[in-house]
């Protein structure tokens, strides 16, 4: 049995593996996590020292990406910025997922009333115009990272909540199941070693798909000024920084731009893989 499974885990990840795109995107997010974990090692100046001295100057040396109007490191703010704007798209993501899988499975196993309970209150959030609430939300609570990662989590979760809940019902109705309740084995041990287990992947398959979405809204809100605050080096900001100088220096905004669309970019292939992987199952 442990062969089998390990066999088919192997054939699945070759599954997802198998398109050309899906592995670049796959190196592209692991060469974003590494910059992110090695932020203050590769960094070449601090992301926060300003010096209007120097303000503005163009690739060197010293700045290999020139310097910002208030003469900080480009490149040291970028590799920063990829580390919260990764970490505060991933704090979502857990959230969302620490929260909508378990309500799901929940209702999904149980059913009945209690089932469909849940499901109104999960129909009335997934009719909520997401952006529109979570900006009531994060401007409500204030501006700041934290609020920006709970507000997102508020309007995300039911999502995952109802995928969970429609495959539980898929699991429910296998033969396996049956098996399983005659031969003793107790309600929690069905639901997390065997149901969750099969759901998983097309969870990480929505999942990874998700990410470059939350990526873009985080910098979204940041742009607007309602999520991360300045002077924290997080890509929505250095956006919103440089807009004034669009013209004059467009290099400040090209830079987080361009790596926001490769991360998404990235994101959106493996995502892509692991959905496809996921159905050849």
């Amino acid at each position: 049995m442990g062969s089998r499974r390990k066999k088919n885990t192997n054939l699945y990840w070759k599954q997802v593996f198998q398109a050309p795109k899906t592995r670049i995107g796959f190196v592209i997010v692991i060469l974003f996590a590494l910059a992110a974990i090695f932020a203050p090692v590769l960094a070449p100046h601090d992301p926060l020292y300003v010096d209007v001295s120097i303000k503005l100057q163009g690739p060197s040396l010293a700045y290999p990406l020139g310097t910002d109007q208030l003469g900080r490191c480009i490149l040291s703010r970028l590799l920063w910025g990829s580390r919260y704007s990764l970490s505060y798209s991933f704090a979502v993501l857990l959230i969302t997922v620490a929260v909508g899988v378990p309500i799901g499975l929940f209702a999904g196993y149980v059913g009945g009333k209690i089932d469909s309970v849940i499901m109104r209150v999960i129909d009335v959030f997934m009719a909520m115009p997401m952006f529109i609430v979570a900006l009531a939300i994060a401007g409500t609570m204030g501006a700041s990272g934290a609020h920006l990662i709970l507000s997102l989590s508020v309007v995300s979760w039911a999502e995952y909540a109802r995928l969970a809940r429609a495959l539980t019902l898929q699991e429910k109705n296998q033969n396996y199941m049956t098996a399983l309740k005659a031969g003793g084995c107790g309600h929690a041990r069905i639901i997390f070693k065997h149901i969750l287990r099969n759901i998983l992947p097309s969870i990480i398959a929505l999942a990874s798909m998700e990410i470059g979405s939350i990526i873009l809204s985080i910098a979204g809100f940041s742009f607007i000024g309602l999520g991360v605050q300045a002077p924290t080096p997080e890509w929505g900001i250095m956006l919103s920084d440089s807009k004034s100088y669009i013209q004059t220096y467009p290099s400040l905004m090209f830079y987080p731009g361009i790596l926001i669309m490769l991360i998404v970019l990235a994101f959106n292939y493996l995502g892509e893989g692991i959905q496809n992987g996921t159905a050849k199952r």
